[in-house]
């Protein structure tokens, strides 16, 4: 029979015979095994030899797919990576990567394929229709290492912000080799120098302005507020005290505003910019600025946007001034519904410029709307060289005038509002004189002096007028006697409204169109254009008397701009109960630039 292990108990101590130690010490090793595992999945040591794997994985996309890279990183990868981090830098970035880009971007280019290129973080994933992405951590990258095949990639794009005054100080210069690199820089260098003219047209701060070139980066982004240090300030109860921001996107070549979180919200043209949950303090997606925009601030601040080109100065004077007026002297002003506008040269088509008064009602929308698209259907069609040389050869632009207020009509969309139009196409003769003809629909109204005589080229066009009673007639729908509006409307022929153009066909968009007419300087020879709040109570017999008054008094108050503020203090003297917009152009080009002289010396 086998003898079995024997256990016995020593003063307090557990011995055994050698049958039994084995498997304790079996036992044991077991035990150390297990924590030992333990121990290794806790700390995952792995992760440290696959670092510099994973650092070195490229995952480069377009935006239509993903491109498989398996080559060596050569000098052009690195320049397409900084060109594509100048491109978004300069405009916007998200706060994370704002102060991390600090001090990494002076890095340069060396030739050669076995150098270390320190490339400067950003944001993963950052997409950019067209462009190579590059996402690499901030390690060291020798170049001419092969770089592995990405896996695809499907994170989106985190949300963006406009970078404060703070942030933008990073904003140095980086080098870019590329040819293509620096023929976009040189572009926007030469486009850019934009000059953005705000005025605040009614509430509390109503005549306070404020002016800004793009290039005058120390003062951008600019702020509206109620308090300082924003840098129009706005003191209306109803405005937060960082309500909104605008500032230049180098990419898009464009003004753009964002609201800022706002209490109360920012309206752009009456339609909202700002977070959909207002009062939330989230801020707004940004929004593109065009000059004749009103943005509203709160519920009464409305401010108006005018934008100018700094290279491509008028060549003749050009005064504009609007005021929404008060119901009767000291009391509430009106709601702003006239927007005034000009661009001189048209993009692209460097001989013309165009300017318009839009007055609206039932609201400011359709006036806004009809001042963008105007100016864009002019230039499409001017675009043409065919359609331009006709107009140079005919000395006639009524086909293009024509075809602008259809196109402009066909995109408005507006149901419940309207506006009348009047547009002013000039174009030059190569020799300081212009030709100039007029298209309206409304009551807006334009005289021009050409060689001391009076010529008004507009018509109006509300129900009582003659020419409108006779058009109705003539199409077999006469007005009855005394009848004076249509549906409530004094206007017969107007932009929008296109319910009541479907209820009655007499209301119309046709313009009338003007004859040309041929401006010269030697004779001294200028125009008004305005809006009816001016017309009803100054006739064109005392405009003409106040410019010739001022131009006789005192040559070196006779600029375009105090010209139009006079008439516009007659419109206010005489209380008139309507919106009141000017603009004065003056074709003495001679006193222009004598005036610019005097101004830059």
């Amino acid at each position: 029979m086998a003898k079995l292990p024997t256990v016995a108990v020593v003063d307090g101590i557990v011995t055994a015979d050698g049958g039994l130690l084995p498997y304790l010490v079996l036992l044991l090793l077991l035990m150390l095994l297990l924590i030992l595992i333990i121990i290794l999945i806790a700390c995952k040591p792995w992760r440290v030899f696959s670092r510099n794997y994973r650092s070195r994985t490229v995952k480069a996309t377009t935006s239509s797919d993903v491109l498989d890279v398996e080559r060596p990183l050569v000098s052009q990868d690195s320049d397409i990576v900084q060109s594509n981090i100048t491109e978004h830098a300069t405009n916007f970035a998200s706060e994370d990567s704002c102060h991390q880009n600090d001090g990494h971007q002076n890095s340069s280019r060396t030739h050669g394929l076995s150098y270390k290129h320190k490339l400067p973080p950003t944001p993963s994933h950052f997409s950019h229709d067209g462009s190579l992405i590059l996402d690499i951590s901030d390690e060291d990258v020798v170049v001419g290492q092969t770089l592995k095949r990405p896996s695809l990639a499907n994170d989106s794009v985190g949300e963006q912000k406009y970078s404060t005054k703070e942030d933008l100080s990073y904003k140095s210069g980086i080098r870019l080799e590329n040819d293509s690199s620096k023929q976009f820089m040189s572009r926007s260098t030469a486009d850019q120098r934009s000059i953005l003219t705000l005025k605040v047209i009614s509430g509390p701060s109503s005549g306070a302005h404020y002016s800004i070139q793009s290039t005058n980066k120390s003062k951008l982004p600019l702020t509206l507020g109620r308090v300082s240090p924003s840098d129009v300030l706005v003191t209306d109860s109803e405005v937060s005290g960082k309500h909104a921001m605008i500032n230049w996107n180098l990419n898009k070549l464009k003004w753009e505003l964002v609201d800022m979180g706002s209490l109360n919200g920012t309206l752009l043209n009456s339609k909202t910019v700002h977070h959909p949950q207002t009062g939330s303090r989230h801020w707004g997606d940004p929004v593109e600025l065009t000059s004749g925009d009103i943005i509203t601030v709160g519920t009464t601040s409305k401010i108006s946007v005018q934008i100018t080109s700094q290279f491509h100065k008028v060549p003749f004077g050009v005064g504009v001034v609007s005021d929404p007026m008060s119901v009767r002297k000291g009391g509430k002003k009106l709601p702003m519904e006239d927007v005034c506008y000009y661009h001189w040269p048209l993009p692209g088509v460097d001989q013309f410029g165009l300017f318009g008064i839009c007055d609206g009602h039932g609201g400011a929308a359709a006036a806004s709307f009809a001042s963008k698209i105007m100016p864009e259907m002019v230039t499409r069609i001017l675009s043409d060289t065919f359609r331009r040389e006709k107009v140079f050869s005919h000395c006639d632009a009524s086909d293009v005038l024509r075809e602008a207020f259809s196109q402009t009509e066909a995109h408005m969309d507006h149901l419940y509002e309207g506006c009348t139009a009047t547009v002013l196409l000039i174009w030059a003769d190569g020799h300081d004189n212009y030709f100039a003809q007029c298209a309206n629909v409304g009551d807006s109204a334009c005289i021009a002096i050409v060689e001391g005589q009076q010529v008004k080229i507009t018509e109006d066009h509300r129900i009582a007028s003659y020419t409108e009673r006779l058009r109705m007639q003539a199409a077999g729908e006469p007005l009855k006697d005394g009848e004076k509006r249509l549906c409530g409307l004094n206007l017969a022929r107007m932009l929008g409204d296109k319910y009541l153009k479907q209820q009655d066909a007499r209301f119309s968009s046709e313009p009338y169109i003007s004859q040309v007419v041929y401006m010269k300087s030697e004779s001294r020879d200028f125009a008004i254009m305005a809006s009816d709040g001016f017309w009803d109570v100054v006739n064109p017999k005392k405009a003409i008397q106040l410019v010739h008054q001022i131009r006789e008094r005192n040559c070196d108050d006779a600029s375009a701009e105090n010209i139009a503020k006079l008439l516009l203090s007659e419109a206010r003297a005489q209380r008139t109960k309507d919106n009141t917009s000017i603009i004065f152009l003056d074709f003495d080009t001679n006193h222009h630039h004598d005036m610019m002289m005097d101004h830059e010396a």
